[in-house]
């Protein structure tokens, strides 16, 4: 391929993610409700009744529809000609879909799944659809040995796939996290094409693009309150494209130097030019940050990893008192605020030397807002539930209140017939702990 594909036949790309997964998502509630694949309420979710779970299933199929059309666009079609990445990228999404049908339906155990992830990134390695190199800081260009690259295509896939995945965890929250980042990334592999230092037959800003463009049809059905869960089937497969596409921008861009159209290929990309392999961990920082608590959480409280709790950052949003609507908005903010630290040194190379300090005081601010330890602080006391009116129980009537709440008192009670045997007194209600009460009442 000679030349640069036209911008505007990515945008009709998205334009055909977009409403293909919109307009397939339709049926596939259908579809769920009939066939039983409905996510069951539970203490662990927070939603509070059967929803479909189908969604997967609507965005896979939307990508083989634009995979399509993207096939028959004759400036896409050197692309896909003499290549097998498209087809490797194909056949790993439908193992890794499989994977996630599965275990919606079957709950795998974590090493099955892990296996299937391990095959899915087996077929994507050997079907070309991985990483050359990689660009550390300080130490120039790495070439990936053929020892190691099916190693680390696995564990990229691993990660990341679990990452989206621990993070579909509140109605639109993964589906927004993954069209932000995934919009960041195209934007980023296609400026880099343009300044001549990313190869212009690599599919990865499109694997970006037709991500991006799945999610954006995808979240009408699945914002709160959610009409459609996208299920393991959908995370995995979300999580999958983006590991690709990460694979394909990040470990395949290449230092020309020199200018294109009077422009310095350095300009603007002093940082991620020389480390694309930070891009992903900007763009997609809210999924692996809550991937890496998760981890060391549950490694010190000595449970398996895939063991699930409600301690994930959209979690300790919503105990921190923000509605549901809200947490999702937060972590869309954060997705958006973290993409932006890649996308403004591409076009404002000023920005570069606040680059390291804005990353590090975000992730200060990051982790003292969700340390465990503000949870607790968070958390009223006895004491303070009773100032605010409540009882020991979190709501149990006052000894001189009824339980009807007319305030009828002790006193206001009928004097006992002198002739009549006494009455034996009551014994008292047995006092329920704050805490108890709060887990009892709380989602």
């Amino acid at each position: 391929m000679t030349g640069v594909v036209p911008l505007n036949w990515y945008g009709v790309l998205l334009v055909v993610a977009a409403v293909s997964a919109w307009v397939l998502t339709f049926p596939a509630r259908r579809l769920a409700v009939q066939v039983g694949y409905v996510s069951q309420p539970d203490e662990r979710k927070v939603h509070q009744r059967v929803t479909p779970a189908a969604g997967g299933v609507a965005m896979f199929v939307a990508m083989l529809v634009t995979w399509a059309a993207a096939a028959s666009i004759p400036a896409l079609s050197p692309l896909f000609r003499g290549s097998s990445e498209p087809l490797g990228l194909i056949l790993g999404a439908a193992v890794i879909f499989v994977v996630g049908i599965i275990d919606d339906f079957r709950d795998m155990s974590a090493p099955a799944k892990v296996a299937g992830e391990v095959l899915a990134a087996t077929v994507l390695y050997f079907m070309g659809v991985t990483w050359f190199q990689i660009k550390v800081p300080l130490a120039g260009t790495v070439l990936l040995s053929p020892e190691w690259t099916p190693l680390l295509t696995a564990l990229w896939v691993i990660a990341i796939t679990n990452a989206v995945n621990l993070i579909d965890g509140l109605d639109g929250l993964a589906a927004g996290v993954v069209a932000i980042a995934s919009g960041a990334l195209a934007v980023y592999g296609l400026h880099l094409q343009h300044l001549g230092t990313l190869p212009a037959d690599n599919i990865g800003p499109l694997i970006a693009v037709i991500t991006c463009g799945i999610c954006l049809g995808f979240l009408p059905h699945n914002f709160h309150p959610a009409k459609i869960f996208m299920g393991d089937a959908g995370a995995l497969l979300l999580g999958l494209l983006m590991a690709a596409s990460t694979m394909l921008i990040g470990g395949r861009a290449v230092t020309t130097g020199g200018t294109v159209n009077g422009v310095a290929t350095h300009s603007g990309q002093t940082y991620f030019f020389y480390a694309p392999l930070f891009i992903p961990f900007f763009i997609l920082g809210v999924p692996m940050v809550d991937m890496a608590f998760a981890f060391v959480r549950r490694t010190a409280n000595r449970t398996g990893f895939s063991t699930p709790d409600k301690n994930h950052l959209h979690h300790r949003l919503l105990r921190l008192g923000h509605g549901h609507r809200r947490s999702v908005l937060i972590l869309w903010a954060w997705t958006l605020l973290l993409s932006g630290f890649i996308l403004f040194p591409l076009y404002i190379s000023s920005v570069n030397a606040i680059i390291p300090f804005g990353a590090l005081a975000l992730g200060v601010v990051l982790y003292t807002l969700f340390h465990p330890s503000l949870r607790r602080e968070a958390d009223p006391g006895p004491d303070e539930e009773e100032e605010a009116g409540h009882g020991p129980a979190g709501g149990s009537p006052r000894p001189e209140e009824s339980a009807d709440g007319t305030g009828a008192g002790p006193e206001a009670l009928p004097e006992p017939d002198p002739g009549s045997p006494p009455v034996p007194a009551a014994p008292p209600p047995p006092s329920v702990p704050a805490t108890v009460a709060g887990r009892l009442t709380g989602r």
